[in-house]
């Protein structure tokens, strides 16, 4: 039998309707042994951080791929923190129109309370980056980013 390692809460941002970047991510997760609530796409802030309140997940994995993800993303992790939630959130994908996440925003994306940022593509340093999550996953977790 397949052991369980995290809860995570999976979803798109708040201007993204792609639906696809989700269900790949999902299918992943499990696929690693994670249990995944998907949000969907168009996430508002509300429902975020609502569903991070309610859940209480291990991890909040945010995804966009249209190219406006570094500015919807900065909304997003910006809520979460001012609602008090602090379970890492990370967040991927096509984060601008020019390609890959240029410094200074993936900086911003990070001082804003994002705990990684992940390019377009990159699942390798997605898989990296879940690695550490166990049985124990939220404090396995917290010791691997802290």
């Amino acid at each position: 039998m397949r052991r369980r390692n995290a809860n995570i809460l999976l979803a798109g941002t708040t201007s993204d309707s792609h639906t696809w970047n989700l269900v790949y991510l999902q299918l992943l997760l499990e696929e690693l042994g994670h249990r995944v609530h998907n949000l969907g796409p168009c996430v508002t802030d509300d429902l975020l951080t609502g569903a991070c309140a309610a859940e209480g997940p291990d991890l909040v994995v945010l995804s966009s791929v249209n190219g406006h993800g570094y500015r919807d993303g900065l909304s997003a992790v910006r809520a979460v923190r001012a609602a008090g939630l602090t379970l890492p959130v990370v967040i991927g994908g096509k984060l601008g129109v020019a390609g890959a996440v240029d410094p200074e925003r993936r900086g911003r994306l990070l001082d804003a309370g994002c705990d990684a940022v992940f390019d377009d593509g990159d699942v390798q340093a997605l898989r990296v980056y879940l690695a550490p999550l166990g049985a124990a996953a939220g404090s396995a977790l917290k010791e691997a980013v802290a």
